[in-house]
């Protein structure tokens, strides 16, 4: 039982964080579009992030009930709203929370058409499926005599520090392309993906007598990591912060992972991107406890569980329960993304400059595409689609709006804003701006920002 609450106290801690980054996407005078796209075209010299605050992404999301959904005046009373979501809500649904924070980030170019970037980033991420079944059978009981299927209990989270090294090769005016190696330092790490096992009762409730049937139950967890949390002799914060500062920087369970990309330009106007990210794994050794619950019960060859009888059994007598420490492997869930672009009103300051090029290519003020992203997880992809226009004003401001169709909702309109000021740079963005109004009714929210300094060639 303790540990069920160190987990939920851990998750609901969590539910602040982001995972498509549509709006940072393709833009080329930001150093975090390398993180999106090591292939990605790079139109400075040499970047340093500031440490701590050079990425900072926030964002939350549930793609099946808003929290208006539930306690929203008008919608009828709260046990209503409750009835009817479930109603609405299938085991398809799921909430995620995902963040990022770059400790450290910098960049340079060589004389060989390579700009190479390294850094340390944070990085937090949970995604847990609706359990339909499960929710319904403790909302509503089993009066109807179905069947609930303990496979909805689906979930995984992690804390992770990545340290990558990456290059962008800028081979000709139509390609650039790059890679980035990862190797990754797990902190925390919660799964439970495969379970099974089913739930049923005979008979009815009345007089609080109920003939509970489990079949074929499986249940397992795996963790990393949070043996401070489980232990019975509790550390003091100066141990806590010892521990978890080991674990961040190689201090056991170990990964490693490697991102792709392109850029390749069809014509000077239209431009074609694509990048594969997070393609690794991680090998959990240290301070691994994994639990397993499993058996069977049928109340038609056993008493029936009924608290007031003397002659009633007990349900753990039936079922088996083992604690394990035997390592085990963690996928990274793999991100896709891909777009094509338009490019319209000529930049003549920027195909002047290019120096890499005795023929430059076209380049241009207003971009407007498609951007496709597609993220692995444990059933199936996480998918979205946005349309998007950007728009340089000026050799110092940039600002890009967009608008996003995904699990969460299809009105997400996003914005992000970039100044310069000498060669210090500075960019805001947000999800879901029409949901600010009232947030109780977004499904899903993000806000980003970062801080750098960006050196051109003189």
């Amino acid at each position: 039982m303790r540990l069920f609450f160190v987990l939920l106290v851990w998750f609901t801690g969590q539910l602040v964080y982001a995972q498509n980054k549509q709006l940072l996407y393709n833009v080329n005078s930001l150093p975090q579009n390398l993180m999106a796209n090591p292939g990605g075209e790079v139109r400075f010299d040499m970047h340093a992030g500031v440490p701590f605050f050079s990425q900072i992404s926030f964002s939350a999301g549930s793609s099946g009930v808003s929290l208006y959904d539930i306690f929203g005046e008008g919608n009828g009373t709260v046990n209503e709203n409750i009835d009817r979501s479930l109603s609405r809500i299938s085991d398809r649904d799921f909430f995620t929370v995902r963040n990022q924070l770059e400790l450290l980030f910098l960049g340079w170019r060589d004389k060989k058409r390579n700009y190479f970037s390294a850094g340390i980033y944070q990085e937090s991420d949970v995604f847990a499926y609706f359990p339909k079944d499960l929710a319904v059978l403790a909302w509503e009981g089993n009066e109807n005599q179905k069947n609930f299927h303990l496979s909805d209990l689906a979930f995984t989270g992690e804390v992770l520090n990545v340290f990558h090294f990456g290059v962008s090769h800028y081979w000709n005016r139509d390609l650039s392309m790059g890679i980035r190696g990862k190797l990754y330092s797990g902190i925390i790490n919660v799964r439970s993906i495969d379970n099974n096992g089913d739930f049923f009762t005979y008979g009815s409730s009345e007089n609080g007598v109920s003939r509970p049937n489990l079949r074929k139950v499986d249940v397992l967890l795996r963790t990393a990591g949070l043996g401070p949390f489980l232990n019975e002799n509790k550390m003091t914060n100066k141990e806590l912060f010892n521990h978890f500062r080991s674990q961040a920087f190689l201090g056991g369970n170990l990964g490693v992972g490697v991102d792709i990309g392109f850029t390749y330009f069809l014509t000077d106007q239209y431009r074609l991107t694509g990048s594969l990210l997070d393609i690794g794994m991680l090998k959990h050794t240290e301070d691994v406890r994994t639990f397993r619950y499993y058996g069977d019960y049928d109340s038609n060859q056993e008493s029936t569980l009924d608290p007031d009888h003397p002659d009633s059994g007990e349900l753990g007598e039936y079922f088996h329960e083992e604690e394990l420490s035997d390592p085990y492997i963690s996928t990274r869930p793999v991100k896709l993304n891909a777009s094509l672009d338009y490019g319209f009103e000529e930049d003549l300051y920027l195909a002047a400059c290019d120096y890499r090029e005795r023929r430059p290519r076209r380049r241009y003020r207003n971009h407007v595409g498609l951007q496709l992203f597609s993220m692995k997880r444990p059933r199936g992809l996480v998918n979205a689609a946005t349309v998007y226009f950007d728009r340089k004003f000026s050799e110092n401001f940039f600002g890009k709006v967009t608008y996003t169709v995904d699990s969460f909702s299809y009105s997400n309109v996003g914005l992000l804003v970039s100044g310069r000021f000498s060669n210090f740079n500075l960019y805001l963005a947000a999800d879901n701006l029409l949901d600010y109004s009232n947030l109780a009714k977004a499904r899903n929210a993000s806000v980003q920002l970062g801080f750098q300094f960006i050196f051109d060639k003189g």
